[in-house]
């Protein structure tokens, strides 16, 4: 859903929210509690948003044809839903139809019409379509070396001979630049490298802009943002930059523009391309926060795990906003959801401090002009945190000078207009957090941006409290600089676990300030953060791995890389030697030799453990590869857990306990061993906990003596179902707010259908004491009641019932329905809300919609919790709203 900012009309002017903190009980052990040395990044600031839904997944009830349903069978079923919609009297427009990995159609409709599709025969679900954003980027210089080398992907390639040869590797993304001398070099599509694919768009598509959310296909998937190029690069480029799987070829299936953002349907369709196009590996660098397994792209890439392709998927980039922000596809059962991790070392371009000598590194900032490769800067000063929304005044005067300004709180933007409206001529901003970082978003005004590092800004600002003054020497070089967060989980990566409670993500590989190839129209390099670019480094690893293996099994891929993969220590402090989340890193970084190499194997690849109230017994298999026999010691790894508000988690160090039914086994060649493995949860000493760790199993006799492998385990500590769903928000004052509302829309620029989609999502008018609705447009607005709602965890199902005011009753025993959703996501912070408006319809006996006679009605809301049981009243939330008068006048 794309997010506004918006506002609730008594709640105009809100600036900073605090975020929610769930308080230990009363006698909880602090001393388990830990606090990171420097503060974890958080999307919380306090603004109303409006996740805006008008584009929604229809799903049919037969499974898709790849799961054996015959194609005349799915054929039938959607044309008897076009038939029963028209009878039902449903306004939609079709979008796309999908029958191989999912059955269902994508639509466009109100989100008045939900409840009533709900209702049509055969009708399985009802999803929201989700828009993706293309990831930011910056310009830098080609480099690849540490990355390779933190996977061990140069050691499989220098000394293993492997480079994906006869792999093909699918990008769905931006595109691919086949014209790139690093993946071919051709003038023409297909080519030797890029072998197939297409564009699903067009260079002008982007559906968050009405007049450009129209797609126009056509069979060149030419890349003209950048992002598709990268993740091509880092999987097989061979130049400049080498990726991991150097001699695989392509498919560049286009499913952005060149800028803006596409949406979760024209994926599906992507990766119904890609089966058909034979594909091995699918990468898809792209993702729906907050999601559920059972979204349509994670259910159509599982799908395409059964048809014989591994798919490889970013966990997501949202971990400022806190638990369970992993998205689909990457939550899919069978699909690897990747994690990211910072890269050790970073290769930017340098300046020096004139007065010391010390080397500057710097990142420039999109789209301002690029500093000057020779010379020196005007003088610095140093203006503070330069957020004019925030009441901030220049600590300094910039006139004529290079403002330094220090991240954070506000956006870059508005940092460098502050700085420029007070005459900088240039803006070095310096991060607020170890290492370098990559900025944008920024409007070129004649003075140039860059980006440095918290300990090159605190070098700076040394020099600024002499009595010289303070310039950078601009040297035109370029610098590789140890990176203080190198082989730490990014700050950017999302964390599990899925709504499920299904152990995700799954592992993980560098993804912070990776530099790849990007069009030659821009540039030919360039440097990108995210989980967007850790995945492309397990694809190209998986690449390997079935180069070296072929007769591995796709649903066993995954399990290898688990097994072999290497857990790092708590980004929040690692020198205290913890093991961080399992819930954020999965398996941990990935390790390509090992997984090659290995002749040991674990099954299964993960415990997911659920919701444990006490001790829980698993059965992990230990099988020898190898020719000759070898011993294992059973152990155990405890991890981080996490507890508290899910938008700005607090973390602790109260572990589980491990006992195995041995702790030590010998396995024969060709052989396996079953060991039962019993863990027995920490103390509930706080609320809302996750917790995790790893068995860990090490050959102590054999070739590979001394070599451990790893099944990681996560689970709830508790009873799941104690987690309230259906929440109100708290202000900036401390004021409660007692969501659900019932509103009315009382400003709005754009709408989509009924849903307000204008850039600052609309201003909504709670009506606590009930309101009169002419269900017509006054003064261009709907005049029709909205059911604003926040969620603090996902929903399995939200439905509304129109209840009579009079009787008390629904308006009919069955035809009641006004929303009906399934898997209902969270909302994205604690201040975020979905609307839901009723159009005045439900649906009669007759199976027509119908309009509810003029009169005075109630909606009862219902949320079902996460894994909560339907029949079980307890599971259920509900909300009853204020009285709805219907008067058309």
């Amino acid at each position: 859903m794309a997010p506004h900012r918006s506002r609730l009309a008594p709640l105009a002017g809100l600036t900073l929210i605090a975020g929610l903190v769930a308080v230990a009980p009363a006698g909880a052990d602090e001393s388990s509690e830990l606090a990171p040395l420097h503060p974890a990044p958080t999307a919380e600031n306090g603004e109303l948003t409006h996740q805006v839904q008008d584009l929604w997944f229809i799903e049919l009830e037969s499974p898709p044809t790849s799961r054996g349903t015959a194609s005349a069978r799915v054929d039938d079923e959607h044309e008897e839903f076009r038939a029963e919609a028209e009878e039902y009297g449903l306004e939609y427009s079709e979008r796309l139809s999908f029958s191989e990995l999912w059955n269902g159609v994508s639509v466009e409709m109100d989100d008045a019409q939900v409840g009533t599709a709900r209702e049509i025969p055969g009708v399985a679900a009802i999803h929201p379509v989700v828009r993706h954003e293309i990831p930011e980027q910056d310009d830098s210089a080609p480099e690849m070396d540490t990355a390779l080398g933190m996977t061990g992907a140069d050691v499989v390639q220098s000394e293993l001979g492997l480079s994906g040869e006869g792999l093909r590797v699918a990008v769905m993304d931006t595109g691919v630049d086949y014209t790139h001398p690093d993946l071919g070099g051709s003038s023409e599509f297909p080519s030797e490298r890029v072998v197939a694919g297409h564009d699903f768009v067009g260079d002008d598509f982007n559906a968050g802009d009405p007049a450009g959310s129209t797609p126009a296909p056509d069979d060149d998937p030419q890349d003209c943002n950048g992002h598709g190029t990268h993740v091509a690069g880092i999987i097989g480029a061979e130049g400049e930059v080498t990726g991991v799987a150097p001699d695989v070829t392509f498919g560049a299936y286009k499913v952005f523009g060149c800028s803006g953002s596409t949406t979760s349907d024209i994926m599906v369709a992507a990766m119904e391309q890609a089966l058909a196009d034979n594909m091995d590996v699918l990468n898809m660098s792209i993702g729906s926060a907050h999601s559920w397994p059972q979204y349509p792209t994670a259910v159509a890439s599982d799908n395409l795990v059964d048809e014989g392709m591994v798919v490889v998927a970013s966990i997501g980039n949202s971990g400022d906003t806190g638990l369970y922000s992993a998205g689909a596809p990457g939550l899919g059962a069978n699909v690897i959801g990747v994690a990211a991790y910072d890269n050790t070392h970073i290769r930017a371009a340098a300046a020096e401090a004139t007065q010391s000598g010390e080397t500057i590194a710097y990142m420039e900032m999109d789209d301002a002009v690029l500093p000057p490769e020779s010379g020196e800067s005007d003088e610095l000063v140093y203006v503070g945190r330069s957020c004019s929304s925030l009441g901030d005044e220049l600590e300094g005067d910039p006139e004529g000078r290079t403002a330094l300004i220090v991240r954070g709180d506000c956006t870059f933007a508005e940092k460098y207009d502050a700085a420029v409206d007070a005459g900088a001529t240039g803006v070095v901003i310096h991060n607020n957090l170890p290492g370098m970082f990559a900025g944008g978003g920024i409007t070129d005004r004649g003075a140039f941006a860059v980006g440095i590092s918290q300990e090159a800004g605190t070098h700076l600002l040394g020099l600024l409290e002499g009595d010289e003054p303070v310039t950078l020497t601009w040297t035109g070089e370029q610098a590789t600089v140890a990176n203080p967060t190198g082989g730490l989980i990014s700050s950017f990566s999302s964390y599990g676990m899925a709504p499920d409670l299904d152990l995700k993500p799954d592992l993980g590989a560098p993804g912070g300030l990776i530099n790849s190839t990007y069009p030659m129209a821009k540039g030919g390099y360039a440097t990108i953060s995210g989980t967007s670019m850790s995945s492309p480094h397990v694809a190209g690893g998986v690449a390997l791995l079935l180069e070296a293996r072929p007769d591995l099994g796709v649903h066993e891929v995954r399990d290898v890389l688990q097994n072999t993969a290497d857990p790092t220590m708590w980004w929040g402090n690692p020198d205290l030697g913890v093991l961080d989340n399992v819930h954020r890193q999965g398996a941990g970084m990935l390790d390509l030799p090992g997984s090659i190499l290995t002749t040991t194997s674990l099954a299964p690849g993960k415990l997911a453990l659920g919701a444990t109230e006490g001790p829980v017994t698993k059965t992990v298999t230990v099988s020898n590869d190898g020719d000759q026999a070898a011993t294992y010691e059973i152990s155990h790894e405890p991890a981080l857990g996490t507890h508290g508000s899910t938008f700005t988690p607090s973390f602790n160090a109260a572990s589980a306990e491990a006992s195995f039914s041995t702790d030590e086994v010998t396995v024969g060649p060709g052989e396996s061993v079953e060991v039962d493995v019993t863990v027995t949860p920490p103390a509930r000493d706080h609320e809302q906990m996750l917790y995790g760790g790893y068995v860990t199993v090490t050959e102590i006799e054999g070739k590979g003596a001394g070599e451990s492998h790893r099944v990681p385990y996560a689970a709830y500590n508790g009873d799941y179902q104690e987690i309230e769903a259906m929440t109100p928000i708290t202000d900036a004052n401390g004021d409660v707010h007692e969501l659900p509302w019932l509103t009315r829309i009382t400003e709005c620029e754009a709408f989509s259908g009924l849903e307000c989609a204008d850039d600052n999502g609309g201003t909504f008018e709670n009506q606590p004491d009930g309101a009169t609705y002419t269900l017509d447009w006054v003064d261009g607005l709907p005049d029709i009641p909205y059911v604003i709602a926040h969620f603090d965890h996902h929903v399995t199902k939200l439905e509304m019932i129109v209840v009579d005011e009079r009787t008390g009753r629904p308006v009919h025993p069955d035809r009641n329905v006004a929303v009906d959703v399934d898997y209902v996501n969270r909302s994205a912070t604690s201040t975020a809300f979905f609307s839901y408006a009723w159009d005045g319809t439900v649906v009669d006996s007759r199976d027509r919609v119908k309009a509810v006679r003029d009169g005075d009605y109630r909606l009862e809301a219902r949320a079902l919790k996460a894994l909560g049981d339907p029949d079980n009243p307890d599971h259920w939330e509900t909300w009853t709203s204020p009285v709805i008068t219907i008067d058309r006048g």
